[in-house]
């Protein structure tokens, strides 16, 4: 790795240390870089915003795609303190960045009590044996939905 990927990281760390210290959640933090610039940022906020989605990942995200003005990060490489969890990579997914830097594994999460190992057992597990029930209704009407997007002239395709 180079310095300036190094330095970045360490900017994601601080960020967490920042966080955590200052009771807005764990100790997570992320970093979104465009060029030579963060565009992005967020910490952890899980507990201080009662926000299960809160992870310092997709708050990066919301603030780099505010900062930028797109729904899409293309150009950029994102900068996180720990393995992105199953949700947090679903986010990035859709972010499309173009690198992904993480400092601790889901292994040292775990030791330190952020478990998510269950979320990726349940990934795997048949939708009908899953310990949330995902119960399929209705499906007739919502998949009318499709066809109106499909017809929408003016849609913004991602």
């Amino acid at each position: 790795m180079t310095e300036r990927e190094h330095q970045f990281m360490q900017a994601a760390i601080d960020l967490a240390r920042q966080g955590m210290q200052g009771g807005k959640g764990g100790p997570f933090g992320c970093v979104i870089v465009k060029g030579n610039e963060i565009v992005g940022k967020g910490c952890n906020a899980v507990t201080s915003t009662n926000d299960p989605t809160a992870h310092a990942e997709v708050v990066a995200i919301r603030d780099a795609c505010l900062h930028l003005q797109v729904h899409q990060l293309a150009g950029c490489e994102l900068y996180t303190s720990c393995e992105p969890c199953p949700m947090c990579m679903g986010a990035i997914y859709w972010a499309r960045p173009d690198k992904v830097f993480f400092g601790g594994t889901r292994t040292d999460a775990s030791a330190a009590g952020f478990d998510d190992s269950f979320i990726y057992e349940e990934l795997k597990a048949p939708v009908a044996e899953r310990k949330i029930p995902l119960l399929n209704i209705d499906r007739e009407e919502a998949v009318k939905l499709f066809a109106e997007w499909i017809a929408k002239p003016d849609k913004i395709s991602y």
